[in-house]
């Protein structure tokens, strides 16, 4: 894993074990924060780490949001704990067996919101793949990197206003007239 990423990642790993120990009202956002954060990390090194802890991030500000009470915090604290230990050892097979505990701890909070984990997972990979599209990845490299399909990815960017954000549109025949000055 790449020294920068590293970095980032346990800052923002161990900001998010500071956040589950306080839990605060304002916890929920925070912890979006956080995953949006890391996100950049994702879309400028296309890292799967990064990808991977952003989706958790989101992924456990869903649950949090919504079954609170089920949720054993000590236990993905110390998972989480886990995790930025093996980066601080540069041990990036650790870290990565560490998130993916956190991920199957979070399937079997509930047999009943087992579905319902999974849904949102899926959803939190969806979102992280709109915000990778932000930052001007393609809508088929951001699929390929979360493992979703390039459809659900673009029927969720055709409900956004992510489009709406770019100003200054080039027309079409001064994209094909820049494309042709390049090669003469």
């Amino acid at each position: 894993m790449n020294d920068l990423i590293k970095k980032d990642t346990i800052s923002v790993l161990s900001d998010l074990v500071r956040t589950l120990r306080e839990r605060k009202e304002t916890d929920i956002s925070e912890i979006k924060s956080l995953s949006n954060h890391i996100i950049h990390n994702a879309s400028v090194f296309q890292d799967e780490d990064s990808i991977s802890v952003a989706i958790l991030i989101y992924s456990l500000s869903k649950i949090i949001e919504r079954k609170e009470k089920e949720i054993d915090f000590n236990k993905i604290i110390t998972m989480i704990s886990s995790a930025v230990s093996s980066l601080r050892n540069n041990d990036d097979d650790g870290f990565r067996k560490s998130i993916r505990d956190v991920f199957n701890f979070i399937r079997t909070i509930d047999h009943g919101l087992r579905l319902y984990i999974n849904e949102v997972i899926n959803q939190a990979q969806i979102k992280k793949g709109c915000k990778l599209c932000e930052h001007g990845i393609s809508v088929a490299r951001a699929s390929e990197v979360l493992g979703i399909s390039r459809w659900e990815l673009m029927h969720y960017l055709g409900k956004t206003t992510v489009i709406d954000q770019f100003e200054g549109l080039v027309n079409v025949s001064s994209r094909l007239k820049f494309a042709r000055g390049l090669f003469e």
